[in-house]
């Protein structure tokens, strides 16, 4: 199937590893210009250098810390000088440290909310008058299951998080008709550095080895095992196509079935 992604514009981020990472791979593969964020310069020069030889879409690179006040304002003057514009935003943020409600300050919860929620919103305005302008758009945010199913231990992710869902479904319903579609992907574990950090954080709160940790938690997986960034990827391309003009609104979740609810 032709995706319709050749030569659209993305901006991806937290995309020099991990999930973003794997989104980004999936969408120069379908012939993209993507603009990949990160904190560390080396590390998206090697990925974007990485990702071009691949084709036989292309990637850039700029330095971005969601942490940086004036992030919004830098990230959109370097997308359109390196992309001319925007067709695709990939809100990513990585993930706040584990703990427990009881460890939520009112300072960590507004250092994290301004990180991961308010400068996603604030980029996802940005690009939005272009994308209605030339009737093509897509906003995809990468979140958490925590949404749908608060996850043990992190309850800075379950409490941000829903925030940008409301959001979303709110935005989405305001910008259908004029070829925007503003979507959430949910990832469940899917193999990557941040599920080895909260696999040691349970480890080391449990006092059981990383294998135990890991065997029990692929158990409780339909699927039976950890999904890969390649599969998250490929959903998160499919997400943002052409093809996937009439899903909007949603929350799709790429779990290996592992959350309960309907």
């Amino acid at each position: 199937m032709d995706l319709g992604l050749t030569d659209k514009r993305a901006l991806v981020l937290a995309a020099s590893r991990g999930l973003g990472g794997g989104i980004a791979a999936a969408l120069v593969a379908e012939g993209a210009h993507v603009l990949i964020t990160g904190r560390h310069a080396a590390e998206l020069e090697k990925r974007a250098a990485e990702l071009t030889a691949r084709g036989p879409g292309k990637a850039d690179w700029v330095v971005a810390d969601l942490f940086d006040e004036f992030l919004v304002e830098n990230l959109t003057a370097a997308a359109h000088e390196k992309l001319g514009a925007v067709d695709i935003l990939v809100n990513n943020s990585g993930g706040p440290p584990p703990g427990g409600a009881e460890d939520m300050t009112a300072e960590k919860l507004t250092t994290y909310f301004n990180a991961m929620v308010l400068r996603l919103i604030g980029l996802g305005h940005a690009f939005l008058p272009g994308m209605k302008e030339r009737g093509f758009g897509r906003i995809l945010t990468v979140a958490s299951s925590g949404i749908i199913e608060p996850i043990p231990g992190l309850a800075l992710s379950n409490t941000l998080r829903p925030a940008l869902a409301g959001w979303s479904k709110t935005l989405a319903t305001e910008v259908a008709g004029q070829g925007v579609t503003v979507n959430m992907l949910l990832p469940g574990s899917i193999l990557t550095s941040r599920i080895e950090e909260l696999d040691r954080a349970a480890a080391e709160r449990t006092g059981k080895s990383m294998n135990e940790i890991r065997e029990r938690s692929e158990k409780a997986i339909p699927a039976g095992r950890y999904g890969t960034v390649e599969e998250f990827g490929a959903t998160a391309a499919f997400l943002v196509s052409e093809r996937a003009s009439y899903i909007t609104g949603s929350m799709i979740r790429c779990d290996g079935g592992a959350a309960r609810s309907v």
